[in-house]
């Protein structure tokens, strides 16, 4: 018999993916009720500049290479299959239907609770899934958004971007401790970000 499980999904373009990433899956999993976490790498974002983009496929083995010693995390590219640009909900449904036994939930920094009413059917989302939101520090406003199926998380504020992590490698700047020992092999190795 099949047991059920409930699953966040972490969305993100991981460009690269970071500790700050796998500290706070791993903070998420331990506090809420998740059996999983999948890191749903998104080919590309409607906010976000296609220009500074690395491959789909490369982000995509970065976090594969990046979440290997954890059990219950998963990689997914389930976006990769469907037309861009990427909305949210149209991702939702379709693991709903192929996953129709088990629960999903999505993660989401607090800073996109500010354009959250701007994004695609953000009303079916709301009445479908549960929203975890962690904090971000450069959230500019604190949008007073309550509804039944929004919990706040109190994980600790992550003080790293992807973005910093690009800028530290154009400048040929240290990043270690920044990203697993894998993902910065990889990423010396392939010259990405250079």
């Amino acid at each position: 018999m099949y047991i059920m499980k409930n699953i966040g999904l972490l969305f993100g373009s991981f460009n690269p993916i970071h500790n700050g990433h796998i500290s706070l899956a791993t903070f998420i999993l331990k506090h809420k009720p998740l059996d999983e976490i999948w890191f749903v790498v998104s080919p590309l974002s409607p906010f976000k500049k296609s220009k500074i983009l690395l491959d789909k496929n490369d982000r995509l083995d970065m976090v594969k290479v990046a979440i290997k010693p954890f059990k219950k995390f998963f990689a997914s590219d389930i976006e990769f299959k469907m037309k861009t640009p990427n909305y949210t909900i149209d991702t939702l449904y379709e693991i709903k239907k192929k996953y129709p036994e088990d629960s999903f939930s999505l993660i989401i920094g607090e800073d996109n609770l500010e354009n959250f009413k701007n994004w695609k059917d953000s009303n079916l989302i709301i009445e479908n899934f549960k929203i975890y939101v962690y904090p971000r520090n450069f959230s500019k406003s604190k949008p007073n958004l309550n509804f039944n199926t929004l919990y706040k998380i109190n994980a600790p504020t992550i003080n790293i971007s992807s973005t910093d992590i690009r800028e530290f490698i154009k400048k040929n700047e240290d990043i270690d401790g920044l990203l697993s020992p894998e993902v910065l092999d990889q990423i010396k190795k392939k010259k990405f970000y250079l």
